[in-house]
């Protein structure tokens, strides 16, 4: 592993695992199954809700991975992207007339995409005490889009882009035809803020 370090991300996501693998570093992918519920303190802030929810995707993976016989330096990332317009969480879609709800509310709008990377670094040298450390970054994109009519979004559901994705489309895919412009990261849309996590942790992932 790069750096004597066991870098693990914890996340199925393959949108996440190509952004990461820019970095040059190598890593290995552990999915976790945490816990996405929002009380109604964090649904109603949503940077809040973002890091949470990154926090408990790394924490789980943590708790998985770092068994009493593990001998090592392990750095494990957690990462969630959310879509808010005007205050609220636009998440997965739960069905098609969901995910025609988000696209009209979209269009013609601007709204905030924010992804949060909580990286937890664990030394556990084989007979010694466990260490934990960890720090929660989120990155902030806005997104324009342009008006879209309902031919188009009726085009987009039907090919089933949405159903897999915060606010009900992928940037990367069938929806970037819908942006006008953006101010910030791309990466951060499509899921995983690559250059701003090198200037967080330039020891780990500064490979030159």
């Amino acid at each position: 592993m790069s750096e004597g370090y066991d870098i693990v991300l914890a996340s199925a996501s393959p949108r996440r695992r190509e952004l990461l693998a820019q970095t040059g570093v190598d890593f290995r992918v552990h999915a976790v199954d945490a816990d996405e519920t929002l009380d109604e303190r964090l649904a109603a802030d949503p940077v809040e809700a973002v890091k949470k929810l990154a926090e408990r995707k790394a924490k789980a993976a943590v708790e998985q991975l770092v068994t009493p016989d593990y001998d090592g330096t392990m750095i494990v990332l957690g990462s969630d992207t959310m879509v808010v317009f005007r205050g609220e969480i636009f998440g997965k879609p739960h069905d098609a007339d969901d995910a025609r709800r988000m696209l009209r509310a979209l269009s013609g709008h601007g709204h905030d995409v924010h992804t949060a990377v909580s990286l937890w670094a664990v030394h556990a040298p084989a007979g010694q005490d466990v260490g934990l450390f960890y720090r929660t970054f989120v990155d902030t994109t806005y997104v324009y889009f342009r008006d879209l009519d309902d031919d188009e979004i009726e085009a987009y559901i039907a090919s089933g882009d949405p159903f897999d994705k915060a606010g009900a489309y992928g940037i990367q895919s069938g929806a970037g035809v819908f942006v006008d412009h953006i101010e910030g990261s791309l990466d951060t849309v499509i899921g995983f803020p690559v250059e701003r996590l090198r200037r967080e942790f330039p020891d780990i992932f500064d490979v030159g």
